[in-house]
């Protein structure tokens, strides 16, 4: 019996992976003699770690920091004035969200290509800015792993579609993954629990903790709290008008806040 032809979608799924780049691995916490040397490329929107709003920057902190403690060589690229224990490389002084006098797109442009300048260098770069750096991948050799943070629009996935078969994916949840694209694995954030106080005597109430965005479920969050029955608590960040309006810097808090917002993530209902 003659064998049924592959159609035209599966033909096309087979010969994209078949470009697809070999990333150097090792088992988990094993580094022996010959540490992977890593290039993480984070956003330059905010300082890495962020002062306060900067979800991106703050993945980006805790990954490069997980690494350095399993023993790898990392480079962090992000603003100068970032705090880490791995190689610092800044091209921007600060974030461009917290200094109106940095241009974002051009500080953007130099920021990633001073990554792919030293591609060489590197064993692997791992990108956690977006779909930008993705367009500097084929020009140099090191493999390229990317973290989807989403899809802020439909328009911005040919990009990620045009690098599928020669950079690697990672999804943050098995709902996030486009059904478009191909992932190496889905890894959800992880978390520096030593942030999180822990109320022996929790109060009743829920908490939803995040930007507002008819994405992040806070409609939900709600909701639930009202079946449930303790009462709903939100904290939102708000910077533009907040922060005109004390003249402060965008991201900083005073310590009335930071108390404030301890005691009640720390105090919600589990």
């Amino acid at each position: 019996m003659r064998r049924q032809r592959k159609g035209r979608s599966q033909r096309r799924r087979t010969e994209r992976h078949w470009y697809r780049p070999e990333i150097p691995t090792r088992r988990h916490g094993e580094v022996g003699r010959s540490p992977l040397k890593v290039a993480v490329l984070a956003p330059i929107a905010w300082r890495t770690p962020p002062r306060h709003y900067g979800p991106w920057e703050l993945f980006a902190s805790l990954l490069t920091e997980g690494l350095v403690e399993l023993g790898h060589d990392v480079t962090l690229f992000a603003t100068a004035d970032s705090i880490t224990n791995a190689r610092l490389h800044g091209t921007a002084s600060t974030g461009w969200s917290e200094d109106d006098s940095i241009e974002p797109k051009v500080a953007e442009c130099t920021h990633i290509a001073a990554v792919f300048e030293r591609a060489g260098e590197f064993d692997i770069i791992h990108n956690g800015f977006d779909f930008l750096p993705l367009t500097y991948s084929g020009l140099v050799s090191t493999p390229v792993v990317t973290t989807i943070h989403g899809f802020s629009s439909p328009r911005i996935v040919p990009v990620y579609e045009r690098y599928d078969a020669t950079t690697t994916y990672v999804a943050i949840s098995d709902a996030d993954r486009h059904p478009r694209l191909h992932y190496a694995a889905t890894i959800h954030h992880g978390i520096d629990v030593a942030a999180f106080a822990v109320d022996p005597s929790p109060g009743d109430h829920l908490l939803f903790f995040g930007r507002i965005h008819p994405d992040k479920g806070t409609a939900d969050a709600i909701d639930v709290a009202r079946r449930s029955g303790p009462r709903a608590g939100t904290t939102t960040q708000r910077i533009g008008d907040r922060v005109r309006r004390e003249k402060r810097r965008p991201g900083e808090r005073t310590r009335d806040q930071e108390h404030e917002q301890r005691r009640i993530c720390g105090g919600a209902h589990r």
